[in-house]
């Protein structure tokens, strides 16, 4: 749109249900070191009221419909569901709340407690809650994801002003910053209109490139060791890997897999039920925009020793970088991809997210390639990929032992 909102429609006339999603670019990544915690901040304080609708939930619940919103480090995304009928009615919510928040004092203490008891409640007194608190800072060093969507401290969110809030929604919270899909039973002239209807009068200010400074390549190996009153031992080890659109993601997604997806993957054969080293092990990519990581993350069986429990996970890795997958392991991986990938369509809210999140990326219709690029995977580039990215190096562990 001429204001630099993007706008993408997805008809679909097999669902009675329309769905509205907006996705903002900023996440934890561009908050100040010294401010953390302000993108999550931001997802409590717009369901606080803007100008024009003081209770955000009352006229959506009055026309059936449900929202919700996520932070990640990348983005914040907030939704709408609605009877494709009332669609018009989450257009007027959306298009409000970026037009002006309604900044009280009132609303920011309130949001203002509300995180700092989320990161007490979810990060400080849960068993294992402050593993990313600890982790991050330790697999980062210069990149701004070295801290959680949740923040550094709860004296960032304590300290948070309403100049500071202010600063920031005028910032970010711009058509030229975000991108809407509108996805179910709709047809693209009826979007056009209300698009321009509620979302062209709002102006966009200018947005500086972002400049975020790159992690370094990691050059020795890095350990951390806690203690604290959790159930049994954890080891959770990370490695650095390619961001979201390199090809090498899907090679090392398909490791992950490979590693821990389901009953008959290897660390769930080899660790949990043949050695009876772990209770629960899992491996995972965090799916970051930048470059990012690659995880392992164990619950050590009472009586396991943590170097037993580290030098097992050490030698399924070193079996990955040394010998190819066998065929018909790799096909069964794939075929379960593929599985995932198809029934994730089935889900309109799911796909109104993925396309929001491809053209962030860079162009929503490679949400159609995905099958494609992980097709593309070799065994000889699962074997070099693991050889890289698992290098002793290129790894942080946080040993969290129990009391």
């Amino acid at each position: 749109m001429d204001n630099g909102l993007k706008v993408l429609v997805h008809e679909d006339p097999a669902t009675p249900m329309a769905v509205l999603n907006i996705l903002y670019n900023v996440g934890a990544r561009d908050e100040d070191p010294e401010r953390t915690g302000f993108a999550h901040l931001f997802e409590h304080l717009m369901f606080g009221g803007s100008v024009n609708i003081p209770a955000y939930d009352e006229p959506l619940q009055r026309v059936g419909g449900e929202n919700n919103a996520f932070t990640t480090n990348d983005i914040t995304n907030y939704y709408i569901q609605v009877p494709a009928l009332n669609l018009e009615t989450a257009f007027w919510l959306e298009s409000d709340r970026m037009l002006s928040l309604a900044f009280s004092e009132k609303s920011l203490h309130v949001q203002r407690n509300v995180v700092i008891e989320e990161f007490k409640q979810r990060y400080l007194n849960q068993p294992y809650g402050d593993v990313w608190l600890q982790l991050r800072p330790l697999a980062y060093r210069q990149h701004p994801y070295r801290w959680a969507t949740i923040g550094k401290e709860i004296s960032h969110i304590s300290d948070a002003s309403m100049p500071d809030v202010k600063a920031f929604f005028k910032k970010y919270y711009q058509p030229s910053n975000a991108i809407l899909v509108v996805a179910g039973d709709v047809r693209l002239a009826q979007v056009k209109a209300m698009a321009e209807k509620w979302f062209g009068p709002i102006s966009s200010c200018g947005l500086s490139a972002r400049e975020l400074p790159a992690e370094p390549r990691q050059a020795e190996a890095r350990s951390k060791t806690v203690r604290a009153d959790v159930p049994v031992s954890a080891i959770y080890k990370t490695w650095h890997m390619s961001g979201r659109n390199d090809a090498r993601f899907y090679t090392a997604d398909l490791i992950s897999d490979v590693l821990s997806r389901g009953t008959s993957s290897r660390l769930y054969q080899k660790l949990v039920k043949e050695k009876q080293l772990f209770s629960d092990i899992n491996a995972y990519v965090m799916g970051s925009m930048d470059p990012g990581l690659f995880v392992v993350e164990g619950k050590l069986i009472k009586g396991t020793s943590m170097e037993a429990a580290e030098e097992a996970i050490a030698a399924e890795l070193e079996l990955l970088a040394r010998e190819e997958v066998p065929e018909r392991e790799f096909i069964k991986v794939k075929n379960k991809i593929e599985s995932t990938l198809v029934f994730s369509e089935m889900n309109l809210l799911d796909k109104a997210m993925n396309l929001a999140f491809f053209e962030l990326l860079g162009d929503a219709g490679e949400y159609n390639n995905e099958m494609r690029k992980y097709a593309a995977v070799t065994r000889e580039a699962i074997r070099e990929e693991a050889a890289e990215l698992f290098r002793p190096e290129n790894s942080s562990t946080l040993y969290y032992l129990a009391n």
